[in-house]
């Protein structure tokens, strides 16, 4: 590697000596790959359309045959290959002060290198687009070799740490990312269409509340207060609605002090929206409409594969409670149980797990929905009327007793979006963050602590809300066909290599 970045240096130098800088200020720009390739598929092949075009981008490979060489260029939109030949280049820059000569070119710029060209272009006998170049500049002289062409880039950690080397070498992970931008503008766009506002919240916050989750905690020193990076943005937004706006959303990062996985990273994106005068059956309505829509818009079809499983995102979707769903893969049913003993032990004649801190008839069946039911919902299916114990800020169901109006959609085996009919009594929200506040002191550290001044907020009134969470990363997951959150990220959380 040393004896590699030392010949670079040279080579450098070389170039510096000659009046070439090697990293440049500028270049000037006309076409870009993909356009060229697609405006010019019509030139026959061993022609030559006398088209002036300046185009740059990293050298990834090098064709060297006495005095002609071909070397294929990356920007950012595709490849292109240059048709480097001796005694074009010479004709040229003669009578010129142009140093860029063929030999130099050869000699002094590796794969890795960023360069500018100008010239024509050509269609090759062997039918390969190319730009006949007259003249070259460098660009930035690359010291470190990108990884080899055949193999790529096979470390898949190296990729999320390097993931500039993973960008370059893998057209595949260029897409995803483009393709994740689209998705969340897409996304953007449809609310906004619809007259929802986006209004930012505060990332640091006195009181982590919103969900169920550990916070990372940091300090402001000036006011030498201690802080939370936010673990949702709900009631804040909900703030927003007594305030008087109808419809509001916040598209950003989340942060929850939580281990690492497949589907979980510490640093998330998720997209939250309230809606005034509405319950949990608009917002599956809307829910079915936002993300077929996002779909349609940017696959250009509502099927999409996921690892090998075709999913059909065509409204409308399958809704089922949970009592339902885990009766049918249990047997149990959860809603003729009299107490948690009884409850428990037909999870163990059931073959399930039963934790601890499940210490309610509620929090079994949340255990029997995760351990049994949710991996097997591939298709999307909202999930339907939760117990009240894991449910905190959702309103009590209209006619069930102990359950909420909440659904979760799920697709692929994953929990996607979250939504309820939001609690507005501030008396009842009160006793249930009481309820939660007494948990985290027993050590349950993703309870919800007290915030007062969201419950002031409610004694003041808030008007009947349906409030959505929509998780985007596991949403690129799916519309990307990505098996892992950190596919998507563009730079997860790691270990440190040390």
């Amino acid at each position: 590697m040393s004896d590699f970045r030392e010949i670079r240096l040279e080579k450098a130098k070389a170039l510096k000596a000659l009046g070439q800088e090697p990293y440049a200020l500028k270049f000037e720009v006309t076409h870009h790959a993909h356009s060229l390739q697609v405006d010019h598929k019509d030139l026959p092949n061993g022609q030559e359309r006398k088209i002036n075009v300046a185009v740059a981008g990293r050298v990834m490979s090098r064709r060297v045959m006495g005095k002609i060489a071909f070397f294929v260029l990356a920007d950012e939109t595709g490849t292109l290959q240059l048709f480097l030949e001796k005694a074009t280049m010479e004709n040229f820059s003669e009578g010129s002060d142009d140093s860029s000569s063929f030999a130099q070119l050869v000699d002094l710029v590796d794969s890795g290198d960023w360069i500018g060209v100008r010239g024509i272009l050509r269609r090759t006998d062997r039918g390969e687009l190319s730009v006949k170049v007259h003249s070259w500049q460098i660009l930035t002289k690359s010291l470190q070799p990108l990884p080899d062409k055949w193999h790529g880039l096979t470390d898949v950690e190296k990729r999320y740490r390097q993931r500039y080397l993973d960008l370059i070498v893998s057209p595949q992970s260029r897409e995803t990312f483009r393709r994740r931008a689209l998705i969340i503008r897409s996304i953007r766009r449809w609310l906004d269409d619809r007259q929802f506002l986006e209004i930012e919240t505060p990332v640091l916050q006195s009181d982590a509340g919103g969900a169920e989750a550990r916070p990372f905690i940091t300090h402001h020193n000036t006011l030498d207060l201690p802080l939370y990076l936010r673990i949702a943005t709900e009631l804040h937004l909900k703030r927003l609605v007594v305030g008087g706006f109808e419809r509001v959303y916040e598209l950003g990062r989340i942060f929850r002090n939580e281990g690492v996985s497949t589907r979980h990273n510490p640093e998330f994106t998720s997209v939250e929206v309230y809606q005034a005068f509405a319950d949990y059956v608009e917002m599956m309505n809307l829910t079915e409409q936002l993300i077929s829509s996002i779909c349609l818009e940017t696959l250009g079809s509502t099927t999409v594969s996921y690892q090998g499983t075709e999913i059909d995102l065509k409204p409308p979707w399958k809704k089922v409670t949970m009592h339902d769903l885990v009766k049918e893969a249990t047997g149990i049913d959860f809603s003729l149980v009299k107490d948690r003993s009884e409850a428990a032990l037909l999870m163990v004649q059931a073959g399930l797990e039963v934790p601890a801190k499940a210490d309610t008839i509620g929090r079994l069946l949340n255990e029997a929905f995760e351990q049994k039911v949710e991996s097997s919902l591939v298709q999307p299916t909202f999930v339907m009327d939760y117990p009240i114990e894991i449910s905190p800020l959702a309103r009590k169901h209209r006619s069930k007793e102990g359950l909420v109006e909440r659904f979760e959609l799920f697709i692929a085996g994953r929990e996607t979006a979250n939504a309820f009919s939001e609690l507005i009594d501030p008396i009842d929200q009160r006793q249930r963050l009481e309820e939660q506040q007494s948990r985290r002191k027993a050590g349950d550290l993703e309870a919800n602590d007290i915030d007062e001044d969201f419950l002031n907020s409610l004694e003041v009134g808030m008007p009947p809300t349906g409030g959505l969470g929509i998780g985007i990363d596991r949403l690129v997951m799916l519309l990307t066909d990505s098996p892992s959150i950190r596919d998507v990220i563009a730079f997860p959380l790691l270990r440190p290599e040390s």
